[in-house]
């Protein structure tokens, strides 16, 4: 989604002057999603523990999928005819997770400097690139995660920059292009970065930002410029409306078309922040110039305005215990999941940020979980589980589609051998849209990059 006034090409041309120049024309998704759900058989997953990500535990209950949608959840369901019958015998079944933050396909495996693809560090503002245009399918790291239970991921610019340019957000799935993977409908995200990174990375080459002032000088230039695109562009087609045939088209930008975007409301800001007072100051700034922050990214002090946060509707998206790397990142706690999700409103996300921690990401909820009872939180596994799942799928503006199990929604679904809390968990089963898409059972049906084909198993890592 381009984020323009204008998204048809007939968009503000008079009806009776055919002649008349037209306003900016924004092709909606101009790299559409070719991604098509299988079909595939019904499925009756039956006697499981049910955590359906709304806040609910449904011990001995079935799932049933019909045309890859959750039909019913409940006790003693009738399966269809030619359904296949999963006979849980008390395994745990989740929605699919979800990780806000991963550079899978941007920075591939093998790490390699041919494969560096996820930082355009040429200048601190590439809000015109997209991250999938960087993505390769290929990536063997697609499929370790979907062994973790990872069946949807946001894919993110790097963090060199001020604003890194627009996110994806794709369908774990085994494909050859990167549109076979995209989540059809989604909205796209911007990724922008607070503090070190992109003052270090400028500074170093004696070029702004060069300090904390600096970078917020620079966010509040380009919001400044995108509103002069916005009403420029709501002039001319003003023009056109009143019969000016001389009226001059707005140059069309895609830089101020990514930024427009998010002052419209229809792209979604993604902020990699540690400190609490830069995010503050960020709300403030969204604040002043009519914009929403979905995600703080990483947030290690986001325990300190939790409150802030859960008032202002953005989530933090965070580690379990990953901090003390960098001085901004050095006030952490291993509470600050457990924080933010006790806040009235509070939402809480556990992310990755990491090729390998994406292949554990219930092994790290699990762990916040624990550092929260220790500190006095009570979080159940039905409360926890809405940090992999709901939340993040909220965040990306694909909630009403996928992250819960409820009658209507994609089957996005894991069936565990235990609770997913546990260092002993393993996926079992991986559906995405009710197509079974990893058997643990099955290795030869796991999905396979091209590129790993061939390959020794030390030479692309293992999978599970």
């Amino acid at each position: 989604m381009l984020g323009l006034a204008c998204a048809l090409t007939a968009c503000g041309t008079a009806p009776d002057k055919p002649d008349a120049k037209p306003a900016i024309a924004a092709v909606l998704d101009p790299y559409p999603s070719t991604y098509r759900a299988p079909k595939s058989p019904p499925i009756l997953i039956r006697s499981a523990t049910v955590l359906t990500g709304t806040g609910t535990r449904l011990d001995a209950a079935d799932l049933l999928i019909v045309d890859g949608r959750i039909s019913a959840i409940g006790a003693g369901l009738a399966a269809p005819a030619g359904a296949m019958v999963i006979e849980a015998g008390g395994r745990w079944v989740t929605p699919g997770l979800i990780d806000v933050h991963s550079h899978l396909g941007v920075y591939p495996s093998p790490g390699v400097e041919a494969h560096d693809d996820g930082n355009e560090s040429t200048g601190p503002v590439t809000a015109n690139v997209w991250a999938e245009h960087s993505v390769w399918p290929q990536d063997p790291g697609f499929a370790a995660a979907l062994a973790g239970g990872i069946t949807t991921l946001q894919i993110l610019p790097g963090s060199a920059n001020l604003i890194g340019g627009r996110s994806v957000v794709l369908k774990n799935v085994a494909a050859v292009t990167y549109q076979a993977m995209k989540f059809p409908g989604a909205p796209q995200g911007l990724k922008m970065a607070c503090g070190e990174n992109p003052k270090r990375v400028y500074g170093s080459r004696d070029q702004f930002p060069s300090t904390r002032m600096g970078n917020v000088a620079g966010y509040r230039a380009q919001w400044m410029e995108a509103q002069e695109y916005i009403r420029d562009q709501a002039e001319y087609e003003k023009k056109l409306a009143d019969g000016d045939e001389d009226a001059e088209p707005v140059k069309r930008d895609a830089r101020l078309d990514t930024l427009a975007g998010v002052l419209k409301g229809e792209i979604i800001v993604h902020q990699h922040c540690y400190r609490a007072d830069e995010m503050a100051t960020v709300l403030d700034m969204a604040k002043e110039f009519g914009y929403r922050v979905a995600a703080f990214h990483h947030a290690t002090e986001a325990y300190k305005i939790a409150n802030l946060l859960a008032e202002r509707g953005v989530c933090g998206a965070m580690w379990a215990d990953w901090w003390g790397f960098k001085m901004e990142s050095y006030d952490g706690i291993p509470e600050n999941i457990a924080f933010v999700d006790a806040a009235p409103g509070g939402c809480a996300i556990v992310h990755s940020d990491s090729e390998e921690g994406i292949q554990r990401l219930n092994q790290e909820a699990a762990k916040a979980m624990a550092y929260g009872a220790r500190a006095g939180f009570a979080i159940p596994p039905e409360r926890a589980i809405s940090w992999l799942t709901a939340n993040p799928a909220k965040t990306l503006g694909i909630l009403e589609r996928t992250g819960t199990l409820e009658p209507g929604k994609m089957a996005d679904v894991v069936l565990w051998n235990m609770t997913p809390f546990s260092v002993y968990a393993l996926a079992d089963r991986v559906l995405i849209d009710g197509a079974v898409r990893y058997d643990r059972a099955s290795p030869p049906a796991a999905p396979e990059s091209d590129f790993s084909l061939g390959q020794s198993a030390t030479a692309v890592g293992a999978l599970p």
